[in-house]
């Protein structure tokens, strides 16, 4: 008999939207591409699972921390009709969790580059490696996805199995976080850090040593980012996060200027405005959407980039965006959407500069639970006070 394990195991209906209909292959699979649409009535419960078995080129990875990012939230939230937020591909019942480190406690017979006792971070985005856009560079648009967390099991559970080529190592995080718990609740962020690492320097293809940043929200992701725009040379950083908790980490982790625009908007002026008086009247050269509200930020955005400006967007919303191409072409401004963190080097480099020193979010975990406590946890979030919770498994 298989020994078991406790975890935290998300739940919803198959019932589409009356005005989608699930594609042949979503009702075959329960896989749906558009996961706002199909899943109904989400809930997570705790309980007990089998330990997996680990195949020929897997490894059993004994979790030690594990963030709640906001896409967990948008599981476990729906609107008004009862349908989940987020919006991409989720297939249910599901372990929650995608940000995470662990030990390896086991390989399997043909792995050669992993060792039982390695600390380890594992890649949310499992790309096939064989479909047309992983053949041409583009792993994130794999046609054959899986994403830990989403369609598999992920990190709010005691063990997990994975594919090796997922697994990438911070043994050198011993030389700057000292302890184990602090190694691994580093680790735990190596995720949220490559997305947007992925989105910056990857997708937007990076800025100059002195440009300006704003940061529209200042959650997991967006904390990230403002860390990387710190550390790679940004001349000044200003943050858009109407919590002041996370107002207050944003300062802590390199943004030079924060404020709640919805304040602002009140108080009678556009956020873009502030940007401007901030940067006598030149805007920033890179925008960086991670509020998942692109109808808001769009608009701001385009009035406040420089010649050459830069918006990426990584919130993901079930939204369209109202968008003036007009100013695209005078400006020569580019939108960029990003989603993911495979290839391009970003798991290496992000590794890098954590164990360097140069690169530390660890100031951002404002709360830990345990496994059983996950669905307090969801609950706790709602107010979306807390930067980043961590489970501890």
């Amino acid at each position: 008999m298989a020994q078991k394990q406790v975890a935290a195991v998300l739940h919803a209906d198959w019932k589409a939207r009356p005005d989608y209909k699930p594609t042949e292959e979503e009702e075959r699979t329960r896989r749906a591409t558009y996961a706002s649409r199909v899943w109904h009535n989400p809930r997570v419960i705790v309980e007990e699972i089998p330990i997996p078995e680990v195949g020929p080129k897997d490894v059993l990875v004994r979790l030690k921390a594990c963030g709640i990012c906001g896409s967990d939230m948008h599981l476990y939230e729906s609107d008004k009709d009862g349908y989940i937020l987020y919006p991409g591909l989720v297939k249910t019942p599901v372990v929650l969790g995608h940000e995470l480190s662990g030990q390896v406690e086991r390989v399997g017979n043909e792995v050669s580059n992993l060792k039982a006792g390695d600390m380890v971070v594992c890649e949310e985005m499992w790309w096939c490696g064989e479909c047309d856009p992983c053949r041409t560079g583009y792993l994130n648009q794999c046609i054959n996805l899986m994403e830990m967390g989403f369609t598999d099991n992920g990190g709010c559970e005691q063990y997990m199995n994975i594919h090796h080529k997922f697994c990438w190592k911070i043994n050198d995080f011993k030389k700057v976080f000292k302890t184990e718990d602090k190694i691994y609740e580093a680790g735990s962020l190596v995720e949220p850090a490559c997305v947007a690492y992925n989105a910056m320097f990857v997708r937007a293809e990076g800025f100059k040593p002195g440009s300006g940043v704003a940061v529209w929200g200042a959650g997991p992701i967006g904390l990230g980012a403002i860390a990387l725009a710190r550390a790679a040379g940004a001349g000044k950083i200003i943050v858009f996060e109407p919590r002041s908790k996370r107002a207050e980490i944003a300062r802590q982790v390199g943004a030079d200027e924060v404020f709640d625009q919805f304040e602002l908007v009140k108080s009678g002026i556009q956020p873009w405005e502030r940007v401007l008086e901030l940067t006598g009247g030149e805007g920033v050269d890179m925008h960086v959407e991670s509020a998942g509200d692109p109808t808001f930020v769009m608009p701001q955005a385009e009035r406040c980039m420089n010649f050459g400006g830069k918006i990426v967007d990584i919130g993901r919303a079930d939204k369209a965006s109202p968008v003036f191409f007009e100013i695209y072409q005078v400006r020569a401004l580019q939108a960029y959407g990003s989603q993911g963190h495979a290839g391009g080097g970003v798991w290496p480099n992000v590794i890098k500069l954590m164990a360097s020193g140069r690169l530390d979010t660890t100031k951002i975990i404002t709360s830990r639970y345990g496994v059983s406590d996950v669905p307090k946890a969801l609950e706790k979030l709602k107010d979306r006070e807390d930067a980043k919770v961590t489970i501890k498994p």
